[in-house]
């Protein structure tokens, strides 16, 4: 087994045992999913929610019903998920896309392999890679791996991948070295996320006592607790 094939699957086995499964992608539908993926661009997961409680509310959170709505009734509803304006567009360019190819069904799309699909929704207006792989994991539940900032600050911090290293070659890094496994790769990408936000911080990073302190390259422990 190749180097990194095996700390790939050690960190995995090592952030499992210490936090647990995380059960993502908290929702109840498919739909769910993409929406929350559309909305979650540049905000906190706390302000999806209220914006989808909002739709759940109207009863409205469904194909058929949000592609009925106006852009200034779906702008009203998301506004707590902040860019409201551009993200009521951004879910009516996928709303569009959807019922003018597949007559508004999501389970059509999803039949499309999964190069095909990737590459159908990276050129819906405001779908970006981690959008769109996101919706592919899990939504339509097919094995491609999410990167996203946590990923990228972790692995670049455990030397498995540079700083400056694209989407494309992070996630290469993980479907090159570990089964294409929806769920194993589902669960590894909400652990990253855990780790991330718990521990792998921007500023301040946690590394004493983190599940991934071990896998740190000699030397490279930031014991930095911030100050009180």
């Amino acid at each position: 087994m190749k180097e990194k094939a095996r700390m790939l699957r050690r960190m995995y086995q090592a952030m499992l045992e210490r936090l647990g499964p995380q059960r993502w992608w908290p929702a109840d539908t498919p739909f769910e999913v993409v929406v929350g993926a559309i909305l979650t661009q540049n905000t906190n997961w706390t302000n999806v929610e209220r914006s989808i409680d909002n739709m759940k509310a109207r009863d409205a959170l469904s194909t058929e019903a949000l592609h009925r709505l106006s852009i200034h009734e779906l702008a009203t509803l998301i506004r707590p998920a902040g860019y409201f304006n551009i993200k009521a567009k951004r879910l009516k360019a996928f709303l569009n896309h959807l019922f003018d190819l597949y007559g508004g069904d999501l389970e059509k799309m999803f039949r499309k392999r999964t190069h095909h699909l990737r590459e159908e929704l990276l050129s819906i207006n405001g779908v970006g890679e981690e959008t769109a792989d996101s919706i592919i994991l899990y939504a339509a539940e097919k094995p491609l791996f999410v990167v996203d900032a946590y990923t990228k600050r972790i692995l670049s911090r455990h030397g498995l991948a540079d700083e400056d290293a694209t989407y494309r070659e992070v996630q290469s890094l993980f479907m090159d070295n570990l089964p294409h496994d929806t769920e194993l790769f589902n669960e590894y990408h909400a652990l990253l996320v855990k780790v991330g936000k718990e521990y792998c911080k921007k500023r301040h990073p946690l590394c004493r006592g983190c599940p991934l302190e071990e896998f740190l390259p000699h030397g490279e422990r930031q014991d930095k607790t911030p100050s009180r």
